[in-house]
């Protein structure tokens, strides 16, 4: 129990140092996936180098649970709405909420509660310079609102993968294994009811946004009913998973192992949400902390949602058609998320929390080599940034003979020129015309909102 109790504490005090250590190797290097999950997740990234071009992923992050905590229902439209908010009613009947059922999503947008949707990522993309032929990898086995709120991301950047589209059907069915078969029709036709019930119903239901009923001289087939949602229609009352559910819940743990590998391994990642120490780590929590400690210099950007609410509404008009200032903005942001300063301000939101989203300087040492920064401490005294041990001996040997193995292979290139990525309407050999084609979206028509 003590052990637990010390595994699960955010912050150790001085004289545990040997214990931090040990909760580091255990969270960083004992706990491993499954050897074939593993392969898996290296060959799919082999595949993505195998373009010849670096890869971002990104995680979405729009899951129902955590749109129903923060209270982001109003995002949504239509059906997705009442999933959320009957979700919500749920957390507040459990206790896990003490707020009401109904408040302005759009409030809580601006207070960056709310995930960023997939149609502003491609816009922050776009204002970082990436070209619309950068692969993007889609993280996450659960996007809430399905392919629908991804159809702006996807035409503003062509190449977006998925494990789905890296992976043949029989390399997935190999990662499941074998499994009972289920019972080929498990739908049930929900028990009919008189008119006078279901008017009585619908005035109960009180001014909650509900799908309206089909008119009365259409039927309602059968596929309209056998949806994940489809007891919207029938019922208040969310019935339970079914063995098909909890199955695809199983095969979502696998997915995400999956995506964690990538996402670890991608040239850069950006979170659609991560909780800023609002909770336990999420997804892409995890992955930043993995990022950071592997490689504190990876590109993970850190985006402050609150800022960038702020920035989206400047331009809430033309959006499709931002000044060059708003780029500038969002430009500096993301570049200040990558510094030292964005470090320092991760540190004070997540490491309260749990050291897994922040593990420095707790579980990284400094070579003699490297600079020592100084020290950068909160009101409390506590480090935020700088002040790591000094590595022992075998780790700074080995680390030297490393950086001596990548001189010998940087040597052997003969001082070849930079490869430079091209867009796609990159095909003239004038350098100038290179030059002033920059940015994306300064060039790009297809996009227009008014076509």
């Amino acid at each position: 129990m003590f052990a637990v109790l010390i595994f699960l504490q955010s912050i150790l005090p001085p004289s545990m140092a040997e214990y931090q250590r040990l909760r580091c190797r255990v969270a960083f290097h004992g706990l491993q996936f499954r050897p074939e999950i593993q392969v898996l997740g290296r060959r799919m990234v082999e595949r993505l180098r195998a373009w010849g071009l670096p890869f971002l992923a990104f995680h979405p992050g729009l899951v129902r649970d955590t749109l129903a905590y923060h209270g982001c229902a109003e995002l949504f439209q239509d059906v997705h709405t009442e999933l959320i908010q009957h979700r919500r009613a749920q957390m507040i009947k459990q206790r896990i909420i003490n707020e009401e059922l109904s408040i302005d999503s759009h409030v809580r947008k601006r207070n960056g509660s709310c995930p960023l949707m997939p149609e502003e990522v491609g816009l922050v993309l776009r204002a970082m310079g990436y070209p619309p032929n950068t692969i993007i990898y889609l993280a996450g086995s659960e996007t809430f609102g399905g392919q629908r709120v991804l159809i702006p991301l996807r035409a503003m950047f062509s190449k977006i993968v998925d494990y789905t589209s890296l992976c043949s059907k029989k390399e997935l069915f190999n990662i499941i294994g074998p499994e009972e078969p289920l019972p080929f029709d498990m739908f049930q036709m929900p028990p009919s009811k008189s008119d006078t019930q279901l008017k009585n119903e619908w005035n109960k239901a009180g001014p909650r946004p509900r799908p309206l009923p089909p008119p009365p001289d259409r039927p309602i087939y059968r596929h309209e009913k056998e949806g994940w949602y489809g007891w919207i229609t029938e019922t208040d009352k969310e019935p339970e998973p079914s063995l098909m559910d909890l199955r695809m819940q199983a095969h979502r743990l696998i997915w995400n192992a999956l995506d964690y590998i990538v996402s670890v391994e991608a040239d850069a990642f950006l979170p659609g949400f991560h909780n800023d120490g609002s909770g336990w780590p999420d997804f892409s929590s995890l992955v930043m902390g993995q990022r950071l400690y592997e490689i504190a210099s990876s590109r993970t950007y850190r985006p402050d949602r609150k800022v960038l609410a702020e920035l989206f509404d400047s331009i809430r008009d033309d959006i499709y058609n931002p000044k060059h200032n708003w780029t500038h903005a969002v430009r500096e942001h993301l570049t200040q998320s990558l510094s030292e300063e964005g470090l320092i301000k991760e540190s004070l939101f997540s490491k309260p929390t749990s050291f897994l989203s922040h593990p420095l300087p707790e579980c990284s040492c400094m070579v003699s080599s490297s600079g020592n920064p100084n020290p950068v401490r909160d009101v409390n005294g506590r480090l935020l940034y700088g002040g790591e041990d000094k590595c022992p001996d075998w780790m700074q040997r080995s680390f030297s003979v490393s950086m001596k193995e990548t001189e010998v292979e940087q040597g052997e290139v003969d001082e070849t020129e930079p490869i430079i990525y091209e867009t796609d309407s990159d095909n003239s050999e004038d350098s100038t015309s290179k030059n002033n084609t920059t940015l994306f979206f300064d060039r790009d028509e297809e996009l227009d909102p008014n076509d």
